[in-house]
């Protein structure tokens, strides 16, 4: 859940030909040349790319303390924006940044001296963007030359509360996640987003489920032609029972809902008939989401299998520390426990069958959060689902490919494409 500093170094691979939005093919040299390295007979850093991004600097957003948008110390939020060109000048990529969530006092003021910035902008630095964000046209060719935004998560509640606590020195605890979202996009609206062609709202994780419960109002600030849509990643989290038979990540999103009043940002159908905290859950979630959206997240995504599933507060013994630290060490029965949480994954998107616009990549991959890193968005060890990565199946949503985007794995470890190469 923690963010991760984008490799440096990637993998070189052409994009397929063929689509209206993409105007590269692939060249049989280079993909005779990757074969043999994919099959582990050659180094693969002997095709690494040539790099040509440069660190992304750091913008606070003006007025924080007056428009209250802070951070949970009261410190400015901030975002890295890097600019558009060419053919994307008019088209903007917005990404919320995930790292979990903070559901109690003590949580909320650990986190503000978190060295990654998750409660503070104090210790937030310049990033290197890659996958989704990347700048390099063969490795992302969709999105390559948009103008893109990675906006940083200091307030523990997915972007989305409106509240403030003391902390046990008496000091103040902003949970102003939902006036920061607000006010970097009215700042970005000001800097060229209002006149956007295209926009394409997405995050990871805390930052998926974000994504999700502001799809619908990202939308409706732009005008019916401009074409808006939402990716979440990794960001599908469920209200399942542990291996102790209790719900016990139930309490997590309880805390965070109460703490940080998430209230607002919940659906108004939802809440006629739920209590907050499950609509909270994306399962509930989108049920009321009208925008068109692609979900990308892992049935046995690594995140969930550790926190959700197998939180250390049970203390777990050691043949469940060994499969909750990788599918591969995991026996039988509790491949059968995990199959569960597949099924159940699989049972609450199939709400999505019937959202004609709707997009769907669901691998068997022990990952989390796919987008933001060049190996699994677009690489030769990329996780495929009908012979496609992720960057080509999003590309096919995005562009309104006549090709049905909604993919589904089989259970573990039926897909090759699964590599230890992948993000952990």
């Amino acid at each position: 859940m923690e963010p991760r500093t984008p490799q440096t170094e990637q993998l070189l691979l052409h994009p397929e030909q063929g689509r209206d939005c993409r105007a590269w093919g692939l060249s049989a040299l280079v993909l005779l040349l990757l074969l043999p390295s994919a099959a582990g007979l050659l180094p693969p850093l002997l095709f690494r790319a040539q790099r040509l991004e440069t660190t992304v600097p750091l913008t606070l957003l003006a007025g924080a303390q007056e428009k209250g948008a802070v951070c949970l110390d009261g410190t400015p939020p901030g975002y890295h924006l890097q600019r558009g060109s060419g053919d994307g000048s008019n088209n903007w990529l917005i990404h919320l940044q995930g790292g979990g969530w903070c559901s109690t006092v003590q949580d909320c003021s650990s986190r503000r001296n978190s060295s990654l910035g998750l409660g503070s902008s104090n210790f937030m630095k310049p990033i290197l963007f890659a996958g989704i964000l990347g700048s390099d046209q063969q490795l992302n060719p969709d999105f390559y030359n948009w103008n893109k935004v990675y906006v940083r998560y200091c307030d523990g509640g997915s972007f989305s509360g409106d509240a403030e606590g003391q902390a046990q020195d008496g000091s103040t605890l902003y949970f102003r996640g939902l006036r920061i979202y607000e006010a970097v996009i009215d700042e970005l609206m000001e800097k060229g987003l209002g006149n956007a062609t295209q926009a394409l709202l997405t995050g990871c994780s805390a930052g998926g489920l974000a994504t999700m419960l502001h799809c619908d109002d990202f939308s409706a600030k732009f005008p019916r032609e401009v074409s808006i849509k939402c990716l979440a990643d990794a960001g599908f989290f469920l209200d399942v029972k542990d291996i102790s038979g209790e719900r016990t990540f139930w309490s997590v999103f309880d805390g965070v809902v109460q703490l940080q009043n998430l209230r607002k940002v919940l659906p108004k159908d939802c809440l006629a008939k739920k209590k907050p905290k499950e609509c909270f859950f994306p399962a509930e979630l989108i049920k009321s989401i009208r925008s068109p959206m692609f979900i990308l997240n892992s049935a046995y995504d690594s995140f969930q299998v550790r926190y959700v599933l197998i939180p250390d507060s049970l203390a777990p013994d050691k043949s469940w520390l060994s499969c909750k630290e990788n599918i591969r060490n995991c026996n039988s029965t509790q491949m059968e426990f995990l199959n569960g949480f597949r099924n159940t994954m699989v049972d609450a998107l199939k709400v999505v069958e019937h959202k004609e616009k709707w997009g769907l990549f669901i691998d068997s991959c022990f990952t989390h959060c796919q987008t933001v890193n060049d190996t699994s968005w677009n690489s030769p060890f990329s996780p495929r689902l009908g012979n496609k990565t992720i960057a080509e199946a999003v590309g096919d949503w995005h562009c309104g490919s006549s090709r049905r985007v909604k993919e589904i794995d089989c259970e573990y470890p039926c897909n090759p494409t699964c590599s230890r190469q992948l993000p952990p």
